[in-house]
């Protein structure tokens, strides 16, 4: 493949439920950013063909009817064939953004790591909130992160039923506090329990990074009201970032000031306006868009430039780890507590 500063990159979806038709919308709009949506592919070829008619592209029931035809490529299809997809793709010479989380393994993010080596190819994992315009205005805040705090509540949906909660949504924040945090995971204590299904539908986590920066995460979704909410301490500076209202608040507090955890979480509430004797209140710039079209034009970019992707598989592989090791530890502890099915 050999693209040109000016010529359109030919793109795909494969996995055209719930969120991969949301990635065929957004390749069409981005019509005028040099992506051109060729295809769709779905095992359920009148689900492809519904979502080709509206975007007006053609519809395929299999992979393999894309070879030739596109550059690029979202595998939206189960985690469970990410592998088998992605490699078939990068064989042929397709560049990859595969969701998260990337692989239902450490073998087969390890594999993927091979092809794309080996196929030379550009692969982005799709961790949606690295390009949350909150998550992106509070880079710059950052400087020696040492307490999260997160929480991210959904209401009970049938949707991703075939992975525990820590996979569906906990995965998010894991990949944003270990960017933050940038230490190697020491400890981890965690809790969960299956609540409406098969699967942990809560859970409760307690990290500790070699660095001593300690962060707490609870995610349901079994709640009655969605939040998707973090706040971190760093030396002198509290920042509080809602993913949901794409919103910062940063409160800096002066040499001389000294405050308890709770007046400091009592701030939240205070309007950026209001004076609280030697802390400044800031609220940094935030520039809106949707996190998914950041997103994908990140990825075309990358595509375009041969560049190393914004979340690339190595982030993705950290993520997936963490996650994993928080489920074998809430194995452990609902062994202890003797929660588990006997036979």
């Amino acid at each position: 493949m050999c693209l040109t500063h000016e010529s359109a990159i030919r793109v795909a979806v494969v996995g055209v439920g719930s969120f991969g038709r949301n990635h065929a919308r957004v390749y069409h709009e981005l019509s005028q950013h040099g992506a051109e949506l060729v295809a769709v592919v779905d095992s359920n070829l009148s689900t492809a063909e519904a979502v080709a008619s509206r975007f007006s592209c053609k519809a395929f029931g299999t992979v393999e009817e894309l070879f030739g035809r596109v550059d690029a490529v979202s595998v939206a299809v189960p985690t469970v064939h990410h592998l088998q997809t992605a490699a078939a793709l990068m064989a042929a010479g397709i560049d990859v953004l595969i969701e998260k989380p990337v692989a239902s393994s450490l073998e087969e993010a390890d594999e993927l790591a091979a092809l794309a080596k080996a196929h030379n190819r550009i692969v982005q994992v799709g961790h949606l909130e690295r390009f949350n315009p909150a998550v992106r205005a509070t880079l710059p805040l950052l400087t020696r992160p040492m307490f999260f705090e997160c929480h991210r509540l959904s209401v009970f949906t049938p949707r991703s039923l075939d992975v525990d909660v820590v996979l569906d949504l906990m995965i998010h924040d894991l990949d944003i506090i270990l960017s933050f945090a940038k230490s190697p995971l020491r400890e981890i204590r965690a809790v969960g329990l299956p609540v409406l299904s098969g699967k942990v539908d809560i859970a409760n986590v307690r990290l500790e990074f070699e660095s001593g920066c300690v962060a707490n995460l609870t995610a349901s979704r079994v709640s009655t009201e969605r939040v998707r909410k973090l706040r971190f301490f760093q030396p002198r500076e509290y920042v509080s970032l809602d993913y949901g209202r794409q919103d910062v608040l940063q409160f800096r507090i002066a040499q001389e000031e000294k405050y308890s955890l709770d007046q400091l979480l009592g701030m939240v509430g205070t309007p950026s306006d209001s004076p609280i004797p030697g802390v400044s209140i800031h609220k940094p710039p935030v520039h809106t868009e949707e996190p998914l079209r950041a997103e994908l034009k990140s990825f075309l970019e990358a595509v375009r430039s041969r560049s190393t992707a914004v979340v690339p598989l190595e982030d993705g592989r950290r993520a997936l780890k963490a996650a994993l090791e928080i489920l074998q530890a809430i194995h452990e502890h609902a062994e202890r507590a003797g929660l588990l099915p006997v036979g």
